[in-house]
């Protein structure tokens, strides 16, 4: 029976490969399909992606098929064929064209970490509506007249807490996360937020960790800490609707708060849409604008020149107000330097590297056809570093986004993505950048604690958080 089985599993395992090999020679390089390599038998190239950015380049898998088969190509990543496209042009018609010829896929691992009534994973009407809402909340007109200044209350809280030696990623979340929970929640830090903030931490290590659910894994606790942090959400949520049940009996009406939760609650949701949909907005609101924030120190500290001219642009800023004073709307309106490093930082950073979508009929696109069915994989670190787009492309140069400067050609600058699926908190990002960028600039001189390379899989980040020596600077700008 032993050896029947034996032979069973043979047969089966030699039929799959060729399968796989046919299935490789009608499709990849042929029918339209971009040329490439599927590689291994079930693996593909899912190990060469992982071991590639080991290195110090930011782009080796895709720098050497480039090379190779041009700007879209096919590989096998993950567990199924892919498209990659390192096209400005194609990656631009594949966000626009979201909902009509390409819909967004994500793998299960990430739809339960993040819960399948996140912003991520609607479609349709549904995403168009809540899209909506979400941007209603981060626009220009609401961070200028309500949370522009608890942005740099908060800013400023955190960074008053500082000691001689910090880890400035640790301390660039703390502050970003607890201008989410004011935003989406209207709450301030303390014991709670401070705890949920904890299982925050667990849960993003999933996102960066292999999907195996065993007890013992770094996923099991990402899902697990997911599991209590949607606990105390659920919770707060249940307590906002009995002050809404307070305020009805006493008969005053219900009063209105300008959160996210209030307007969720209006929108008729049920509390576990509300608890999913606040959870995968805190992910994004906190982790990536705080990685923004840390680069960005990294990058000027490396370019004195570049922290020179920001010294100097928030210095001016500081003299035409008094200590006590609190920045204005058109103080942040009057940085244009900061702007251009925060651009910069965008495009050498990546923090998103990209997007994949899934082709949901056959795509025909610069003389090659995506099938129906099939992954693809937009590109935008590739676009932000190509050389033939940007001169000197791999190097932190905030001078090229002046406003006299011609070497950037439009639509090829998609740090936030793009079309229907644009990140609604762009502009929220900014502002909490520049304003934290501001005090840190005005309040402190800083130096690297100890050498800290970036890594960039499956995201960029530094390896150690970042640790700088910081001082306090007097009163006169010394």
């Amino acid at each position: 029976m032993e050896d029947l089985l034996v032979v069973a599993l043979s047969v089966s395992l030699y039929v799959l490969f060729l399968l796989y090999v046919k299935g490789k020679n009608r499709r990849c390089g042929k029918d339209g399909v971009p040329p490439g390599s599927l590689g291994l038998p079930l693996l593909g190239e899912t190990l060469k992606l992982i071991s590639a950015y080991k290195s110090s380049n930011p782009e080796p898998f895709i720098d050497e098929r480039r090379a190779r088969y041009g700007n879209l190509f096919t590989t096998h990543v993950f567990g199924e064929a892919t498209i990659f496209s390192t096209d400005a042009e194609v990656n631009r018609f594949i966000l626009q064209n979201e909902g009509k010829l390409f819909m967004g896929d994500y793998p299960s691992s990430i739809s339960n970490l993040l819960g399948r009534h996140s912003l991520v994973l609607m479609k349709g009407s549904l995403h168009k509506r809540m899209h909506s809402l979400t941007m209603s909340f981060a626009n220009s007109s609401i961070i200028k007249d309500h949370l522009f200044f608890h942005i740099e209350r908060l800013v400023r809280l955190n960074l008053d807490s500082w000691g001689d030696t910090v880890l400035l990623q640790d301390e660039t979340k703390k502050i970003t996360f607890d201008i989410a929970v004011k935003q989406m929640m209207g709450l301030e830090p303390g014991e709670w937020t401070e705890k949920l903030r904890k299982e925050y931490l667990l849960l993003i290590e999933g996102f960066f960790s292999l999907p195996v659910p065993l007890f013992f894994t770094t996923y099991a606790r990402a899902l697990k800490a997911r599991s209590r942090a949607a606990d105390a959400l659920r919770a707060t949520v249940k307590q906002r609707k009995g002050v809404w049940g307070e305020e009805a009996e006493e008969g005053d009406g219900q009063r209105r708060r300008n959160d996210m939760m209030e307007a969720l609650l209006r929108e008729g949701l049920s509390d576990e849409e509300i608890v999913d949909f606040l959870l995968a907005l805190l992910v994004a609101g906190y982790e990536t604008t705080s990685t923004i924030m840390t680069l960005a120190v990294k990058f000027i500290s490396h370019n004195p020149r570049a922290l020179s001219q920001l010294k100097e642009e928030h210095e001016g800023i500081r003299r035409r107000r008094q200590d006590s004073e609190a920045l204005a709307w058109s103080d942040y309106k009057s940085m244009p330097f900061t702007q251009c490093v925060i651009n910069e930082t965008l495009r050498v950073a990546n923090i998103i590297g990209g997007v994949f979508r899934r082709a949901v009929t056959d795509v025909h696109v610069k003389g090659h056809t995506i099938p129906k069915g099939w992954k693809v994989f937009a590109s935008f670190r590739a676009v932000h570093l190509d050389h033939q787009l940007y001169e000197d492309a791999r190097t932190f140069n905030p001078w090229r986004w002046q406003s006299d400067h011609k070497g950037i050609q439009a639509g090829i600058f998609t740090p936030f993505g793009g079309g229907p699926r644009l990140c609604p908190g762009h502009e929220l990002a900014r502002v909490e950048i520049s304003v934290f960028l501001h005090h840190l600039l005005t309040t402190f001189r800083w130096e690297e604690a100890e050498e800290d390379k970036l890594v960039f899989f499956p995201t960029t980040r530094t390896l150690k958080r970042y640790p700088i020596k910081v001082s306090r600077r007097n009163s006169q700008l010394s």
